[in-house]
């Protein structure tokens, strides 16, 4: 289990700075809008980076802590620090969203064969809401067809 939620760990430590990156340097006519949304993704994934690592220290683990180790694990993959259009970014958001929510799904099913009822109900939440963002992402996207 602490294996996996440092993984899951790395892996939101890693969303949150692309994610504050993109709030950065997102331009275009919808640059309000998009700003203030992805500051809004960005604070949620901090919120659970810090929830995990209490989590895996909860169950008597270590989570993993520093920018080398984040980046050692993490199957997220970095952008680069260069302005982008809103209409590219998301897709990138959401393909990241959807590998989330797959690792999150893969964490509850190791917790409940676990019995572990605190690991699993916070990933009811992560699966709620990346499920959400998810589908949000989708109709912003797919608006024009």
């Amino acid at each position: 289990m602490e294996k996996k939620l440092n993984q899951l760990l790395a892996d939101l430590e890693t969303e949150y700075h692309k994610l504050q990156l993109f709030h950065w340097y997102v331009k275009g006519h919808s640059f309000f809008t998009v700003h203030a949304k992805l500051e809004e993704y960005y604070d949620d994934v901090r919120d659970a980076v810090d929830a995990v690592a209490e989590s895996i220290l909860k169950i008597g683990g270590k989570p993993v802590a520093t920018q080398k180790e984040f980046l050692t694990l993490t199957k997220i993959k970095e952008p680069k620090s260069d302005f982008i259009q809103a209409d590219k970014l998301f897709p990138v958001v959401e393909k990241d969203f959807i590998y989330l929510l797959k690792l999150v799904q893969d964490v509850k099913k190791t917790a409940d064969e676990e019995s572990n009822y605190l690991i699993s109900t916070l990933m009811d939440d992560y699966i709620e809401d990346f499920s959400k963002k998810i589908w949000m992402l989708r109709q912003g996207i797919n608006n024009k067809k």
